[in-house]
């Protein structure tokens, strides 16, 4: 079983910066994804890395602003949020995947984030 919790939301203005952080357990992780979700808006992939480590993706809208990384010593998956703009308000999920060919089957309860203009 997989658990997820996230951590770190908040409010900040518009240029700032927020970090947030998933505290993973479990077994068999295969990668841990962020997703988010703003208001009246579909869920939406942010970024992603292999639980090795050896691989991370990026959605077009956050690349160059947010560096999603792994704390191997507190098996925690953090996302750095920088130049923040607006549009990044929204929900944002932490999730799970076991294998390669897997669903992201699991998640956490989910972290606001609100950018002030």
């Amino acid at each position: 079983q997989v658990q997820l919790v996230e951590s770190g939301g908040g409010l900040v203005q518009a240029g700032g910066s927020l970090r947030l952080s998933c505290a993973a357990s479990g077994f068999s992780i295969y990668a841990i994804g962020w997703f988010r979700q703003a208001p009246g808006k579909e869920r939406e992939f942010v970024a992603s890395i292999r639980w090795s480590g050896d691989s991370k993706y990026y959605a077009g809208s956050v690349k160059g602003r947010f560096t999603i990384s792994r704390d191997n010593a507190k098996n925690t998956v953090s996302l750095r949020m920088n130049s923040l703009k607006p549009e990044d308000t929204a929900v944002y999920y932490c999730t799970a995947r076991t294998s390669s060919t897997a669903d992201y089957d699991y998640w956490g309860q989910g972290t606001q984030v609100t950018v002030s203009s």
